[in-house]
């Protein structure tokens, strides 16, 4: 940082013409700033970049995305000084972090308004909050021990040039899906045992057939999942079914793209996290070089991505759950999973909200990315509407984990109309961890605090404790 730092310098001494350290910014790049209006300069490029509107980001997102930007300062390309990343440090480690709305960023020349959120609390303008309390952001980083920085030649570009924004989002969510579709093949062991399923279909021979990477490890999933089961012996010699309906049937066929798609979007973002994406870029040979780092178009499809094939984990369970309380369709159980249907209503509706949200997430899957408005004088004339993808994927990934919760319910219902019958030890896990936290509907209540209270079990990882996990996400046993 300090090499990169000293060419900035030196550029400056001599008043050479370079973008963002004596130029102006986007469309007016091509004029020149006087050295004495240089402080000035950088000042103004932060508090006009701070545009954004719309609803907060979580502190979880605003502290991964203060970490991602020290971490693109430190790689010594920004040409910016160690006291910016120190000051990150600090205000991470304080617990200190800025309210950056979500809306106003379209993801070239990176995420501009939330980072140019966040740089204006650098320098002391805005506010900060800390443990629920908010106050003047030079107040509060005194209080902490730290000083507004005193930004130098091309660091207010340097503080908000880049893809941290939606990045830091999407890192997060790719963790939240990989919990997904952990929960997610819980939920449908548990649906197919509560509906006298085969687990024929997980046969390894059937998925080596094909030969999908993911398919196989998603059958390996539902067969060590279902393994030892009583409900299954009871019903293995006289049932007259050939096979199940594709909800139950095809998990490995739907769960297993998932999968595949997931590592991808893993690889994209995790690149991304490392990536050199400020704009123009320092090199050790003293020369600095315009370029597009910052454009967020891998990141904003990798996000889409992410938002379609969490969308498809969404749609399977909502036909599972559908099947586990049709009267029609659930093999012998009660009407809607009520012990006394018709004065109750059960889990009927339960289900209708499982489907308002399953089709909100088939809305929200059309692609942010495919989109472009030209902005900055269509000096940026394609540009990939990264923030949009960002939030619609967040979305999404919260209506699973309500959908998933919907049928872990559903499914522990039925697995209780199946006794004195076992299910299989690992389905048994999922279903006393669904007990310890919702009781059993025997006569109708107000539901919507349970779904909440699986959903959170489902975020905090806790079904991931019904088989044993790898480091990598594969399963063990």
């Amino acid at each position: 940082m300090a090499a990169s730092n000293a060419i900035v310098s030196r550029i400056v001494e001599r008043n050479e013409v370079v973008y963002g350290v004596t130029t102006g910014f986007g469309k007016l790049s091509d004029i020149a700033i006087p050295p004495h209006r240089l402080a000035e300069l950088q000042i103004n490029l932060i508090r006009s970049h701070a545009v954004g509107v719309g609803p907060l980001l979580s502190e979880a997102e605003v502290r991964a995305m203060m970490l991602l930007r020290a971490n693109v300062i430190s790689k010594g390309f920004s040409g910016a000084r160690a006291v910016l990343v120190d000051l990150l440090a600090g205000m991470l480690n304080a617990g200190l972090f800025p309210p950056i709305p979500e809306q106003g960023s379209v993801g070239a020349s990176g995420d501009l308004a939330p980072l140019a959120h966040l740089a204006l609390s650098m320098i002391g303008e805005g506010i900060l909050f800390k443990d629920g309390k908010s106050g003047p952001a030079a107040e509060m980083l005194r209080a902490n021990g730290l000083e507004p920085v005193e930004l130098g030649p091309k660091e207010g570009i340097t503080l908000i040039n880049g893809t941290q924004a939606h990045t830091a989002i999407a890192a997060l969510l790719v963790y939240d899906a990989q919990r997904l579709w952990r929960a997610a093949h819980v939920a449908a062991a548990m649906s197919l045992e509560a509906l006298k399923g085969t687990p024929v279909a997980f046969d390894a021979r059937i998925q080596e057939a094909r030969g999908q990477i993911g398919q196989e490890e998603s059958a390996r999933v539902m067969r060590i999942l279902l393994a030892d089961s009583e409900i299954r012996e009871s019903h293995r010699s006289n049932d007259r079914r050939v096979q199940d309906a594709y909800g139950l049937r095809c998990v490995p066929q739907v769960h297993g793209p998932v999968l595949d798609a997931l590592r991808w979007i893993e690889g994209m973002v995790s690149r991304e996290l490392n990536s050199a994406t400020d704009n123009p870029l320092v090199f050790e040979s003293g020369e600095m070089l315009s370029g597009g780092n910052f454009h967020g178009q891998a990141v904003a499809m990798a996000l889409d991505f992410l938002a379609i094939v969490a969308t498809n984990l969404a749609v399977i369970s909502e036909r599972r759950t559908d099947r586990l309380v049709h009267p029609d369709l659930n093999e012998g159980l009660p009407a809607f999973l009520s012990p006394d249907a018709g004065t109750n209503s059960g889990f009927m509706m339960a289900q209708v909200t499982a489907a308002s949200i399953t089709s909100e997430c088939k809305v929200l899957s059309h692609p942010s990315s495919v989109d472009s408005i030209p902005t900055d004088g269509s000096k940026e004339d394609v540009v990939p509407m990264a923030m949009g993808a960002a939030w619609k994927a967040r979305r999404i990934i919260a209506n699973v984990r309500n959908v998933l919760a919907i049928e872990l319910m559903c499914g522990a219902q039925g697995i209780d109309f199946r006794a004195p019958l076992r299910p299989a030890t690992a389905v048994g896990r999922a279903h006393n961890r669904v007990r310890a936290v919702v009781a059993r509907l025997d006569r109708d209540r107000v539901m919507g605090g349970d779904i909440e209270l699986i959903a959170g079990e489902i975020f905090a990882g806790r079904f991931d404790e019904c088989i044993e996990w790898g480091a990598e996400g594969e399963v063990l046993q």
